[in-house]
């Protein structure tokens, strides 16, 4: 049985971890303007998807961090979340993944969340891809 990544440690710790791996994922630019942008109101939740989504989640060993990226796409184009989808197209660039595989995965997705879904994820992905 896989153990958490987080079990065992303190929540400074897992907050650690999440930040080392958020910034290799989504890239210190983008952390650091997530952090610049932090408030009091949103203080709780930038302390929150650091040390759960990224010191525990993306931190596990069951799935490389390419595998990842698919899930993610896939999950953010089913569910229509435009601005996480252009956030983790780069983040799947940073994890290795090739713009061929995305485009199989948004097809794949075209397949199972529908082809308006597609059809918005292709439109984002090329203006993702010409920005960088």
């Amino acid at each position: 049985m896989t153990r958490p990544a987080g079990e065992g440690l303190s929540d400074q710790e897992r907050y650690d971890q999440g930040m080392v791996v958020r910034r290799e994922v989504l890239s210190d630019a983008h952390v650091d303007r997530a952090v610049a942008g932090t408030t009091e109101l949103t203080a709780d939740f930038q302390d929150f998807i650091t040390r759960v989504a990224w010191g525990d989640i993306w931190s596990r060993p069951g799935l490389d961090r390419r595998s990842r990226s698919v899930a993610v796409l896939t999950a953010l184009i089913a569910l229509g979340h435009h601005e996480e989808l252009a956030m983790h197209l780069r983040a799947a660039l940073r994890n290795g993944l090739t713009v061929a595989e995305i485009r199989e995965v948004i097809l794949q997705a075209g397949l199972y969340c529908g082809v308006p879904a597609a059809n918005t994820a292709f439109r984002i992905a090329a203006e993702v891809f010409a920005q960088d």
